[in-house]
C-alpha cells in the first residue's frame, strides 16, 4: 500500500496538493485525526480491502489536537514497520505570504480566536506541525508559486516519480532575495562573469541565446558546471541508496536572472540522461517578468 501524508501550514496549498493526488487516482481524506491513521492503514491492507485503497493520500494539519500531533513520530515509526510505504509531503510559505493569502480569501485561520491574532496563529501552527515537518520526505516552499505551478510541481515530482526513484529539482534563485529554504544543496555561481554589466544583455535571461553565448565564451563557466556535476554524481547515488526520494539542488547568483538560470538549465540537461524525473524551476523569473524587467 502507498500512503502519502500531506501536511503544512494553513494557506500553504495542502488542498491543492490533495486535489492533484485525487485526480491521479489516490483515495484522499482531508483532515484525518492522527489517532485514526494506523487503524486506517490496517483496514486498507487487509485482504478484504477494495483496490482503490491501495493508493491513499491523507491531509493532517493543525486541526488535530496538539497531543496527537506530538505523538505523530511514534505512529509514523509504527507505520514504517508495516507493509505500508509512507511518504510525507510538507508544504509551507513565508509568514508574509500566508498573511496575504488569508487576507485575500478572508478565511479564518483554524488556530485564531478572540485572543489569538492571525500572525500569532500562523507562528503557533509552525511549532505544532514540527513533528511532521522534520520527518518530511519532500518540503515545498510555495511562496511565489501560483496554484497552477503548485499543481504541476506535485504532479511532476510526486505522482510522476516511480517508486524508489530519486526525483531532482534544480532551481535558480537570487541571493539578494534569500536562499530557498527547501534546498538540499546550494551552489553559488556569483564568481562567474556577470552578463548584467553588459547593458545589451540586461533584459535577457540565462535561457536566451545572447546570454548563453556570453557565458559559454568564458572558460570558468564550463569549469564550474563540470565541478558541480562531478560533486553531484559522486553523492546523489548515496542518497538514492538510502531511500531518499527527493533532492532539491539550488543554484544562486546575485539576481537569479542570468548565471544561475543558465547553470540550472545545464544541470537539468545533464542529469536527464541519468534520472527520469528531473525538473527545473527559476524562482525569480516570474517576478522579473511581472515587473517588466525582462
Amino acid at each position: 500500500m502507498k500512503l502519502i501524508i500531506v501536511s503544512g501550514r494553513s494557506g500553504s496549498g495542502k488542498s491543492t496538493a490533495l486535489h492533484v493526488l485525487e485526480d491521479q487516482g489516490f483515495y484522499c481524506i482531508d483532515n484525518l485525526p492522527i489517532g485514526l491513521l494506523f487503524p486506517l492503514t490496517q483496514e486498507a491492507t487487509s485482504q478484504e480491502a477494495p483496490n482503490r485503497l491501495r493508493k491513499m493520500a491523507v491531509s493532517i494539519d493543525a486541526r488535530n489536537l496538539s497531543g496527537e500531533l506530538a505523538n505523530f513520530e511514534t505512529i509514523y515509526h509504527q507505520l514504517k514497520g508495516t507493509q505500508v510505504e509512507v511518504e510525507i509531503i510538507f508544504l509551507d510559505a513565508d509568514e508574509q505570504s500566508l498573511l496575504q493569502r488569508f487576507h485575500a480569501t478572508r478565511r479564518k485561520h483554524p488556530l485564531s480566536d478572540d485572543k489569538t491574532s492571525l500572525r500569532e496563529a500562523i507562528s503557533n501552527e509552525k511549532l505544532l506541525l514540527e513533528p511532521l515537518s522534520k520527518l518530511a520526505d519532500l518540503y515545498v516552499n510555495t511562496t511565489g508559486l501560483s496554484m497552477y505551478e503548485l499543481r504541476d510541481m506535485v504532479k511532476q515530482r510526486v505522482v510522476g516519480r516511480k517508486d524508489q526513484e530519486l526525483a531532482l529539482l534544480v532551481q535558480s534563485f537570487g541571493f539578494k532575495h534569500g536562499v530557498p529554504v527547501d534546498s538540499d544543496y546550494v551552489f553559488d555561481v556569483r564568481c562567474l562573469p556577470n552578463p548584467y554589466w553588459d547593458s545589451s544583455l540586461r533584459k535577457y535571461t540565462g535561457q536566451d541565446q545572447p546570454v548563453i553565448e556570453f557565458l559559454e565564451r568564458e572558460p570558468l563557466t564550463r569549469q564550474m558546471i563540470d565541478h558541480i556535476v562531478r560533486f553531484l554524481e559522486t553523492w546523489l547515488p548515496s542518497f538514492a541508496d538510502s531511500n531518499r526520494s527527493y533532492m532539491t539542488i539550488s543554484v544562486g547568483c546575485t539576481g537569479g536572472q542570468h548565471r544561475s538560470v543558465y547553470v540550472s538549465e545545464q544541470l537539468k540537461k545533464h542529469f536527464l540522461e541519468k534520472y527520469r524525473n528531473v525538473q527545473v524551476r527559476h524562482s525569480e523569473l516570474p517576478h522579473l517578468q511581472a515587473r517588466g524587467e525582462i
